[in-house]
């Protein structure tokens, strides 16, 4: 029955592309009695769960801050702001997600209640909202609107609701609040359907008393479990962490297998991080948090990939005077392969306006940045040109190049030899590319530390064209053109077999 839900609760993909994950493990306890190469193989074999897995499919998922700072002209409200100042002309949450979802995204973000407490739907144990506005004569409800329009073109809805609350006299007074706050978030997550993702961010302000909010996460995390058991749970969440910036790149090296050492292991033992309450603690915004050196001295590891955020204006909430710096279909596109290409998931925020509307700037730089995408990966010039006469390496070859994620080209376990892991792709007459696209079959893990791309012509020397640390979900990579035709992939370093599920290389 929860695998059902999951399934349904997200955008659907293939049911033949989904792996089994009846033995598959999100989370692994490191022994005393471990050495570093088991360590290393633990390591190889932590994979996501099914939510996890669903969620990073979907590469892009689009955030829309809407509410009183829409009409305040701020960031950050006060929760001081009279909801009468709420009066959008003509809210078309269909525009929204039809224009989203034709630009290539898979789900929608809505900030439900940011920072100042003013909600965008009728709930019963506030007055500071929606139901206090001019709009719809206080019937209106936005959440309900996005929701219906998610359903309607097959996108994923989820909530963004902020812990702290500027506007509620009971911010500050523990559980008072924390009971508050849950009533809320039950609200959200039994009146609109199914949830795919609950983002909550970290901010955490002192209430009326001069008391910061002591928040009670864990009982959260039940809930949503509970009622929603598909969706991800984000940011100060156990499922998906935020990369660390709002500027849309991911790091270099980007692992989703972490040290997570801020619980009981014989707790852990029991119950793996599909069920798990508590994220990882510790550092998820440097540099390195995923390399032989940081799991090495783990107590525990876990399956914990990025999120990666940046709005397509310099503000959050819409702002009339951003309009002429909305980011380019260049920009958007260089964001992409910085971030869905470096492993992550891309979260793009693009606000409303006051009429209730995408404006007309922000929806021209979505569809550019869309045809931009489906120009460069359209044809993958290893599969159109791939010499198939040679019957042997085809044979092999052909589950990376097939355009199907969840087969793959398995490259040996050579851990302790000298042998590097080849892939050699032999194509019937010379391409010319400058873009290389890899992707390892996460549900397997991930495991590749080092690879090189190299290109000769015939009866030419071998030249390195490309390299990097960590595949993951996704590796994008641009180089100066190039003119080969052979190509061979070389895994330098892994953790153990590597599932290569696809290899593309493209003209931009």
């Amino acid at each position: 029955m929860i695998l059902k839900s999951i399934i349904s609760g997200v955008l659907p993909l293939c049911l033949s592309s989904l792996p089994v994950y009846v033995k598959g493990q999100n989370m692994v306890v490191i022994s005393p009695q471990d050495t570093p190469s088991s360590i290393i193989s633990k390591a190889a074999n932590v994979v996501p769960s099914l939510r996890q897995y669903l969620w990073q499919r979907q590469e892009l998922t689009a955030f829309i801050h809407f509410g009183m700072n829409t009409f305040t002209n701020k960031e950050w409200g006060d929760g001081k702001d009279s909801p009468s100042l709420f009066c959008p002309t003509e809210i078309d949450a269909e525009q929204w997600v039809k224009t989203l979802r034709e630009a290539g995204f898979k789900s929608v973000i809505l900030t439900c209640k940011h920072h100042d407490g003013f909600c965008l739907w009728p709930s019963a144990y506030t007055d500071y909202s929606v139901k206090s506005s001019p709009w719809k004569q206080g019937k209106g409800d936005v959440v309900r609107e996005v929701s219906n329009a998610c359903k309607k073109y097959g996108v994923g809805f989820g909530v963004y609701l902020s812990p702290w609350d500027r506007n509620s006299l009971l911010y500050g007074q523990g559980k008072a609040y924390n009971d508050y706050f849950i009533k809320q978030l039950e609200e959200l997550l039994t009146q609109y359907g199914p949830v795919s993702e609950v983002w909550f961010d970290g901010a955490n302000g002192e209430g009326p008393n001069g008391k910061k909010q002591k928040y009670d996460f864990v009982r959260w995390y039940k809930l949503i479990r509970k009622l929603q058991p598909q969706a991800v749970i984000a940011v100060m969440g156990p499922d998906v962490r935020w990369v660390g910036t709002e500027t849309g790149r991911g790091r270099e090296t980007e692992w989703s297998v972490v040290p997570k050492d801020n619980l009981d292991p014989t707790l852990i033992a029991k119950h793996s991080q599909q069920t798990e309450l508590l994220p990882p603690e510790g550092d998820m915004v440097g540099d390195d948090i995923g390399s032989r050196s940081k799991i090495l001295k783990a107590k525990v590891l876990a399956w914990y990939p990025a999120e990666i955020d940046v709005s397509i204006r310099p503000g959050w909430f819409y702002h009339k005077a951003e309009d002429n710096k909305v980011k380019s279909s260049k920009e958007l596109t260089d964001i992409y392969f910085s971030s869905v290409g470096r492993n992550g998931v891309l979260l793009l925020n693009i606000p409303p306006n006051k009429e209730g509307r995408l404006s007309a700037e922000d929806v021209k730089s979505l569809k550019s940045f869309k045809a931009n995408i489906d120009n460069i990966f359209k044809t993958n010039l290893l599969t159109k040109y791939i010499d198939k006469n040679r019957a042997k390496a085809f044979k092999a070859l052909k589950p990376s190049i097939d355009g199907r994620y969840e087969t793959s080209s398995v490259l040996a376990d050579n851990e302790h030899k000298a042998k590097d892991k080849v892939l050699t792709y032999y194509l019937k007459s010379p391409i010319t590319f400058n873009v290389c696209a890899l992707q390892e079959d996460i549900s397997k893990g991930q495991r590749v530390e080092s690879f090189i791309v190299e290109a000769r012509r015939v009866g030419g020397s071998w030249e390195k064209v490309a390299e990097g640390t960590t595949i993951g979900y996704k590796r994008l990579l641009r180089f100066n053109p190039v003119i080969a035709q052979e190509i061979r992939l070389v895994i330098k370093q892994a953790r153990g077999k590597v599932y290569l599920s696809e290899f593309g290389l493209y003209m931009e």
